[in-house]
């Protein structure tokens, strides 16, 4: 009796354990690696790779240098984040780059960054306001979940008086989708 009871439990167990995922890390494992090159320059990827692998920012380096910022090899370098229509959800490439920026600002203290928000023209002033908030308070989390404080980072919503594309075409709307990362040294 006590046998035909176990089975079913044994066999759930045994079913979860076939199931589970082959890329969740352990607990303790940190979210991010920090390694220091030959000349003592500090670099970073997340999860132990370098995580501009498969990506837009391929063939980048990753350093968290105070002057990184501004090195045209450096993922930093790159410092706009673009959205599909209506959107405020943030793409898997663009996610790993805001981490590195987060990873960035919390190596470096003294700098800050202010995400201004836009949004193509389509829709009312007032919406696009809100949408382009709503986009760079999405960038902002992730960057906080990095281990930068939050005086360091501030939000800007422009909406759609400042596009960078001024044509009314895809194209230009794609463009005028965006997060742009401005720094600053306090």
């Amino acid at each position: 009796m006590v046998a035909s009871k176990l089975l079913p439990v044994l066999m759930l167990a045994s079913s979860l354990v076939a199931c589970a995922p082959d890329n969740v890390k352990d607990a303790d494992s940190s979210a991010g690696t920090t390694m220091q090159s030959a000349d003592g320059v500090q670099m970073g990827g997340l999860n132990g790779v370098d995580s501009t692998e498969g990506s837009f920012l391929s063939g980048m380096s990753v350093s968290y240098e105070k002057a990184a910022i501004n090195d045209a090899g450096n993922v930093l370098i790159e410092k706009t984040i673009y959205f599909d229509y209506d959107s405020d959800q943030i793409s898997e490439d663009y996610q790993t780059l805001i981490a590195h920026h987060g990873k960035y600002l919390a190596a470096n203290s003294d700098m800050r960054v202010r995400l201004e928000g836009h949004a193509d023209e389509r829709g009312s002033r007032e919406y696009n306001v809100a949408l382009a908030n709503r986009r760079a308070q999405s960038v902002r989390r992730l960057v906080l979940f990095q281990g930068a404080s939050a005086d360091q980072v501030e939000v800007i919503s422009y909406g759609e008086e400042k596009p960078v594309a001024l044509a009314h075409d895809e194209e230009s709307w794609r463009l005028n989708r965006r997060v742009e990362l401005v720094y600053e040294a306090r």
